[in-house]
């Protein structure tokens, strides 16, 4: 599926076969992301959406085909050399007991630093700005399991952007939080786009938000694509039934003017 050329390629899918063990769960994908755009991946559970995400970052190997990154084969690259372009945040992210934001932050430097190197004033100044943008600066003392669900989300992400990727992937990064934290984060990601030209891919399965936050959209169903574009292109009753297996109806959102999904 390309892209509006306006945006450049950030990262592509180029026939891409995804396996886990004997079963196939990806297949003969092409899949373009555009550079310096939100990007929503949506779908039913096991459409792929994950395992997508995972393999464009470079954690898993796809059995077919290759992922590019900036035009490069990520299989080219080593494992630092893609986290310095590329930071990841999984689900349900894990930290040692009492660490403080500010020691969370800092491991995303691993990437630009040697095993014996000093921590560095270049260092200290991306951990600086990645606590800056999202709003965590005078919380940087705290220890991570005191804040709020939606801070400690804010933290791994700090950790992502501390990495200065050009793209951030985030798997399902809205799960579990209650509402005021989901638009908070989701301001976050779209400012994170408008204003720092980052590349955002993200695993939502909420359609409304997806809808009302990406500006590229990728409808998945076992494996495949079966649209993409803008909300106002993937985001119809025909595609909802066909994916989803329910029922709706689609109108403009009176106050962001994107589709909005109504079950029936």
């Amino acid at each position: 599926m390309a892209v509006d050329k306006e945006f450049p390629v950030k990262i592509a899918g180029k026939g891409v076969d995804i396996d886990y063990g004997p079963r196939r769960i990806v297949e003969k994908l092409d899949l373009e992301i555009p550079e310096r755009r939100f990007t929503a991946l949506i779908g039913p559970n096991g459409s792929g959406k994950s395992t997508i995400l995972r393999t464009f970052a470079a954690l898993m190997k796809p059995s077919g085909g290759s992922i590019l990154l900036d035009g490069r084969d990520v299989m080219e690259l080593s494992t630092r050399d893609v986290a310095r372009k590329v930071g990841v945040l999984l689900q349900g992210p894990v930290a040692p007991e009492g660490l403080t934001v500010a020691d969370l932050v800092r491991l995303g430097r691993y990437p630009h630093r040697s095993i014996f190197g000093r921590w560095s004033p270049e260092d200290q100044d991306a951990c600086d700005e990645a606590l800056m943008l999202t709003g965590l600066a005078d919380l940087s003392d705290r220890a991570l399991d005191s804040l709020s669900g939606g801070q400690r989300q804010r933290a791994w992400i700090a950790m992502t952007l501390a990495q200065q990727g050009e793209a951030i992937l985030l798997d399902e990064p809205t799960t579990y939080l209650d509402l005021e934290h989901q638009i908070e984060l989701m301001n976050l990601i779209t400012r994170l786009v408008a204003k720092h030209g980052k590349t955002v891919v993200a695993v939502l399965h909420d359609i409304n938000q997806a809808a009302r936050y990406a500006e590229h959209i990728v409808m998945l169903k076992d494996g495949r694509i079966t649209a993409a574009g803008g909300p106002e292109t993937v985001i119809s009753s025909e595609t909802i039934a066909d994916v989803f297996k329910v029922k709706t109806i689609v109108i403009r959102d009176p106050v962001a003017g994107t589709p909005l999904c109504i079950p029936l």
